[in-house]
């Protein structure tokens, strides 16, 4: 069987397993959901994952450095721990803020960050990751986006998979978001939040 046929076979298997991890409100991980997910994304993004050695030792760095993805878009190093129960050592640090995202999402909001700030500009970051708990306390405070509020459908948000930022932006800000962040892979798309940027890569 080619590398493409078996990389499409572990994509379909990450994107079942994301699914059915979303279906249940509670989803726990497991030494072997992690070890899986990692296996998965070295198998089918083998250069993305770095060393063979740093995954061996665990090293969190490797674990969440494939920029492979599911049909959903969902990062497939991460899919197996489910939306909202990831790890704070799956995820990467965006500079010193102690803000957490997918690690490719936190490298490029870092470079964004620096960037912006050459230009004389201030970017903030008010939430990035969020878990699954975290998440049901925003739907219960703001109430849930489709019925006029503010808050994604706990184990749906892209909060929950670490691809998700919201910034502290005043006008000037929120002008070089625009007219710049599509450069380093995030969209603002969400209708009635201007503060909330997605990664899309």
């Amino acid at each position: 069987m080619s590398l493409d046929g078996l990389a499409s076979i572990n994509q379909r298997i990450a994107a079942i397993q994301a699914t059915i991890g979303s279906l249940a409100p509670t989803p726990t991980t497991t030494t072997s959901d992690a070890a899986f997910a990692q296996a998965l994304a070295q198998a089918v993004d083998p250069a993305a994952s770095g060393t063979a050695a740093a995954g061996a030792t665990g090293t969190p760095a490797a674990v969440g450095a494939s920029t492979a993805r599911d049909a959903d878009g969902v990062p497939l190093a991460l899919a197996g721990y489910g939306n909202g129960k990831i790890p704070a050592d799956a995820l990467h640090e965006v500079g010193s803020t102690g803000h957490r995202l997918w690690a490719p999402a936190a490298d490029a909001l870092e470079s964004l960050i620096a960037d912006a700030a050459r230009d004389g500009v201030t970017i903030g970051i008010t939430d990035s990751y969020r878990s699954y708990e975290a998440q049901v306390d925003v739907a219960a405070r703001k109430g849930l986006y489709s019925q006029g509020g503010l808050a994604a459908v706990p184990g749906t948000s892209d909060h929950g998979w670490g691809m998700a930022v919201d910034l502290k932006l005043d006008d000037a800000a929120q002008s070089w978001m625009r007219a710049n962040g599509g450069r380093y892979g995030f969209v603002e798309d969400t209708p009635r939040e201007p503060w909330h940027w997605a990664y899309e890569g």
